[in-house]
């Protein structure tokens, strides 16, 4: 590599460091907040949107839609099951799989819940056009892609569950 490639790749690697580290302590922040506010961690709280908004749905899937392994997800769908927010239920077929749904307190502990992204940023987004919503959140998908460690993904896990 050349040195005006070298240097233009870390200036890149700074920005990109500096831009990943602002995300970072605003999350934080708003994390903070999300426990003080609630009951449930905003893990919790995104488990309960991700199961809403599918109906139902299996483990296996769930793991992906949050970017978990099906091993750490277990752990918050056994303390969302106790307090009676989800059920599960093995499926009739194929007994290593099992189905989340909502409860009604579920659906309620959601209704009264904190929003999981500050809503100023929200209320941002939404004001930007259409064009850049779609820009962003390519780039935001892409990025995280590309952070990902190979090999390690939750997308690679099998659908048995546990």
């Amino acid at each position: 590599m050349t040195d005006s490639k070298a240097s233009m790749s870390n200036a890149h690697a700074l920005s990109m460091l500096q831009a990943l580290r602002r995300l970072q302590q605003a999350a934080e922040v708003h994390s903070k907040s999300l426990g003080r506010d609630g009951e449930l961690t905003p893990l919790q709280l995104l488990i309960l949107q991700v199961v809403e908004l599918e109906g139902e749905i299996t483990a296996g899937q769930l793991a992906r839609h949050v970017a978990l392994s099906q091993s750490s997800l277990s752990g918050a769908l056994a303390r969302l099951e106790s307090k009676g927010l989800l059920t599960r239920r093995r499926d009739d077929d194929d007994r290593r799989k099992q189905w989340m749904s909502l409860e009604a307190d579920g659906r309620k502990a959601l209704k009264h819940s904190p929003a999981l992204l500050p809503e100023h940023a929200l209320e941002r987004f939404a004001g930007l056009p259409e064009w850049e919503q779609h820009a962003i959140l390519a780039g935001l998908l892409r990025a995280a892609e590309l952070f990902e460690t190979p090999g390690s993904g939750v997308e690679e896990e099998e659908e048995e569950e546990f």
